[in-house]
């Protein structure tokens, strides 16, 4: 079961234009093409990158939503739908919801946000960490609800236009183990999904892997390739707007010790090690996580911590512009 960030205590514009990297990347989708009339290049989640990106920041952090999504409650992880009429977001003390931590959404009224409310799909246990689909057919999230395979798993839910849910849908042993698997995340192209998971094997406490999408469903998870996942918890991650970066949160152990958020780029061996990010994200030794692209503006990136210059409450939702070279 996911501890509490150690903030919390017990338990209770447009997109920046195309630079070499894409132009590198779109060169190499295009030879993947020669071979054979409509071959699909491979996504670029999945596939080794010729050139690794950097990552840089374009504008200061913004407190989303105040009074509403960021809160005196700990807020954690912000979902925007694709569309932008609804936001979601977990808490894991903000009374009212069904469970001991819940999913909750307010939707876009006028210029600003109605009144928050649990997420319909919850249940008495804890449910956390919602993320859209890129299309915004589907809020994926982690449950530990029955009928599991033994702690926090993955599950999605049916989206509609109309902002309404449908039913809930296990995610099965491609994703599941009878560990606790976290923060699912989809690839820009929808064709990735990305997840932490302590109950698969791997270098370290918790892992970040990726499972390729094969029809409706997913094929076996595997570990994000080269040196990103150690001996700590790696865990909260998100595939930033070229579809093969990631921002990931990292902790010599989550229950007891800080939380920062690291870049890593892709390059032809795997991953790096990945390198912090600076104090435009992250607070030291706060507890820095919960990373999350916006589907409508790529280039803008969602975190959770508890800025010094801009907070309601434990942790806050927060907003950054962000540019990839």
């Amino acid at each position: 079961m996911r501890p509490p960030p150690p903030a919390l205590g017990p338990r209770s514009a447009a997109p920046p234009a195309p630079g070499p990297r894409f132009a590198a990347a779109l060169a190499a989708g295009l030879a993947a093409c020669a071979g054979g009339e409509g071959r699909r290049p491979p996504s670029p989640a999945l596939a080794p990158a010729p050139v690794p990106a950097a990552l840089e920041f374009s504008s200061a952090a913004e407190l989303v939503a105040p009074g509403v999504a960021s809160s005196e409650f700990g807020e954690v992880r912000l979902a925007a739908s694709p569309d932008g009429r609804t936001l979601l977001w977990g808490s894991t003390d903000r009374p009212g919801g069904r469970g001991g931590w819940d999913i909750w959404l307010a939707r876009r009224e006028g210029e600003g946000w109605g009144r928050p409310e649990p997420a319909p799909f919850n249940s008495e246990a804890n449910d956390f960490d919602p993320a859209y689909s890129p299309d915004g057919r589907y809020v994926y999230f982690f449950s530990k609800r029955p009928g599991g395979l033994g702690g926090d798993d993955v599950y999605r839910v049916a989206a509609s236009a109309g902002g309404g849910f449908g039913a809930v849908e296990h995610l099965g042993p491609e994703v599941n183990s009878p560990g606790d698997e976290w923060a699912p995340a989809l690839s820009p192209d929808g064709r990735a999904l990305l997840f932490a998971s302590d109950g698969r094997g791997g270098r370290g406490r918790h892992d970040l892997f990726v499972a390729a999408a094969r029809g409706e469903g997913w094929a076996r998870a595997e570990p994000l390739p080269g040196a990103i996942n150690t001996p700590d918890d790696e865990f909260d991650a998100t595939f930033l707007a070229d579809g093969a970066s990631v921002v990931f949160a990292r902790s010599a152990d989550v229950n007891e010790k800080p939380i920062t958020l690291h870049f890593a780029a892709r390059g032809p061996g795997g991953y790096g090690a990945g390198t912090p990010l600076g104090a435009a994200v992250n607070v030291a030794e706060g507890a820095n996580l919960g990373p999350a692209l916006d589907w409508r503006d790529r280039s803008l990136l969602y975190f959770t911590g508890r800025r010094p210059e801009a907070r309601a409450g434990k942790l806050d939702l927060y907003q950054i512009r962000y540019r990839l070279r």
